[in-house]
Parts: C-alpha cells; structure tokens; sequence
C-alpha cells in the first residue's frame, strides 16, 4: 500500500495538470498545528524531487497568549530544515463579536497580500478530511444547496491567488502519524476546544454521528466528491451562460434577456444569480441558497420590479433583468452631469440603461469607464 508521501505526491500532480498550477514556487500556510506541519514536510520531499521552491507562511493573529510562542518555534523548526519563512502579524483592537469570521478573513488576506506582492500564485492549505465534513455538516446546518454542499473544493482562485487543498481525502490521524514517525513535534491550539465555535461544537459531534448512526467521515467525504462532481457541471454551464448571454457593464451592473434565462435548470439559475452578485459585490461568497432561490422564482414572476440581495439591487427594464452595484451614497444624478457623461462616453447612447446603471457609471467615470459594443 503506498504510504503518505506518495499518495500526496501523486494527488498533487494530479491537481497541478489538472488545474495548469505553475508550480515553479508554492506558499503554505503553517499554524504551528499537527496538519499544517505535516503539509509542510510532505511538501518539502515534493518539491525537493520536482524542484519546486517552498516558502511557508505564519499567521500570527495576536488572539492568544501563545500565539507568538508558537510562530517562533514554526520559525526555528522551518530554519532548521531549510525552508524559507515568514511570520505575518495581524494587529487589531481587542474584539468581542464574530471573532472566528474576522480572524479567518484576516488571515486570507494577509496570506493573499504576501503572495501577490511576491508573485506566488500557490498557496497551499492542510484542509483535510475530518475539515471537509465538518464544513459539510455546517453548510448543511445553514440550508446550503448542492453549491455549498460540495464543501471545499481541492483548488479555488482567491483574489488572483490559486488556494491549493491536496490533503481533502486524507484523515487528520494520518497526519499526526507521519509527525510521530518523523519525530516532528506540534503545538496544539486551545481554541480548538472552545465550544463558543460552531466548527468546534460539529467536530465534537462527529464521533457521535459515528457511534449512533453509522455517518462517517469517510461516507460524508465521498457524498462531497460526487456533489463536486455536479457543482462543476452546474458551475460550466453557469459560466458558459454568463460568458455568452450576460453583459458586464465594466464593474457596474450586468444585464441578461430573462427569456434566455427561463430557458435554464434551476440549479443553473441560481449559480448564474450567485456569480452576478458576487462580482458586482465584489465578495467572495454568494448569498445563501435560499435567498437566491426566491430571488430566482422572484425574478421570473410578470410582476417583477426589483430586490436587493449581497451589495447588489436586481431590477427589470428595458425587457432585460440587471444586476446593478447598490449605491448608499443618496446621489442623485442630473440630466446635466448626465449629458457630460455622454459627452465623454458618446457610445452609451446606443443602450437603453436604468437610472441606478446612468449613476454608477457616472460615479465611476473617473476611472474611465468605456463602451466595447
């Protein structure tokens, strides 16, 4: 049977030919925990065998009285054994509410900003399996669709950075026995007993899934692997609508021909709704299934004249549906600024646009916004 290193080597491959990962330099995050650690010797064999430079990178979120302890001894223990590194400190005042969400939000972006500022497209993630059906059964606690069912996928693009997860089918005990076998210590976090974390309150709650009902971490990874596999066939189709039937006005708004649209499978709606929303808002999450999908029938209904969902209004006009950024400024837009905009941008006369599309372009002018049809 082939042990740890090879079936990640083999995983990994797979992973850079299937997605084309530029492999010539990876970043990893190392938390000083069993799982990071063990990414980051596993991928040290890696790279020393296809040549790969390795950069590991350490959060310090200044949340514990450890926490610095614990990026210095990740420093020495990656000095010692040749691979470069980093500390990134997140500093903030002291927080009381959402510390979970504000604490990972910091830290995809501090990991984020150090590797656009030094070209690293890859960064690499200990996300295991025992990750995989927690988020699993949190999504399932919120009312996800297949979408968020799907859980994590291996790879998914960040703010031009690739997020690479090549340990999704291994268990967490595996991990700790390559630390054991390679006499490779690790610090435990104490925030991973706290039960004011719904991550946490899950992960208590596996074992008993188990022992009562036979639900496996195993079983729910494989029901992840076949909903991924309809997620990529519902996001293709997604974006070949998008890509083909939707107009992007250059950051403002997007428009579709709702006749188009009702000719599609309602899964595909919604992530054509989803992928709308997330880029006008310029977020990184869609809002929830369930709120897509009533905006979805919403938008189907004769008597459909607008909603707000994720930074976003959604209005019908001119026989099309648009997709407009929302704007709290209370602006208002005259006929005059209007016809300067115009003036400037002479091609927008040829397009029928809603008054909230005529303000946010207006807004934006200054960054020279132009017409490609």
């Amino acid at each position: 049977m082939p042990g740890l290193q090879q079936l990640f080597n083999s995983e990994l491959n797979r992973i850079a030919k299937q997605y084309n990962l530029n492999q010539k330099k990876m970043a990893i995050a190392v938390s000083g925990g069993a799982d990071s650690l063990a990414l980051a010797f596993l991928i040290k064999e890696y790279a020393q065998k296809f040549n790969v430079k390795i950069i590991a990178l350490t959060v310090n979120h200044n949340l514990r009285p450890e926490a610095k302890e614990e990026a210095e001894y990740v420093a020495r223990l990656m000095k010692k054994n040749g691979i470069e590194h980093h500390v990134l400190e997140w500093k903030h005042l002291k927080l009381s509410t959402g510390i979970e969400t504000k604490a990972r939000e910091a830290r995809y972006n501090l990991l984020f900003d150090w590797c656009r500022k030094n070209k690293v497209k890859n960064l690499l993630t200990a996300h295991h399996l025992r990750d995989q059906a927690e988020t699993f059964l949190m999504r399932l606690q919120r009312g996800s669709g297949v979408d968020g069912l799907a859980s994590m996928s291996s790879v998914v693009e960040r703010d031009g950075v690739w997020v690479v997860r090549p340990l999704l089918n291994v268990e967490p005990q595996a991990l700790r026995d390559f630390l054991v076998e390679n006499k490779i210590e690790w610090k435990e976090d104490a925030s991973n007993e706290c039960d004011d974390f719904l991550r946490v309150r899950v992960r208590k709650m596996l074992p008993k899934l188990e022992k009562e009902l036979g639900i496996t971490i195993q079983k729910i990874g494989v029901a992840v692997n076949a909903l991924n596999g309809a997620r990529e066939y519902f996001a293709a189709q997604a974006n070949e609508f998008i890509e083909n039937r939707c107009r992007n006005w250059y950051g403002c708004g997007w428009s579709f021909n709702p006749e188009m649209f009702a000719q599609l499978h309602n899964e595909i709606k919604i992530r054509v709704v989803a992928e709308l929303i997330k880029n006008i808002g310029n977020d990184d999450y869609a809002p929830e299934y369930v709120a897509l999908e009533r905006l979805c029938e919403a938008i189907a209904g004769k008597d459909f004249r607008g909603a707000t969902l994720g930074k976003c209004e959604v209005l019908k006009f001119n026989r099309r549906i648009w997709f407009v950024a929302e704007n709290k400024t209370n602006s208002v837009l005259s006929k005059e600024q209007w016809n300067t905009y115009i003036l400037k941008h002479p091609r927008v006369l040829t397009h029928g646009l809603p008054y909230k599309l005529k303000l946010n372009l207006y807004e934006k002018s200054g960054k020279a916004v132009e017409f490609d049809k």
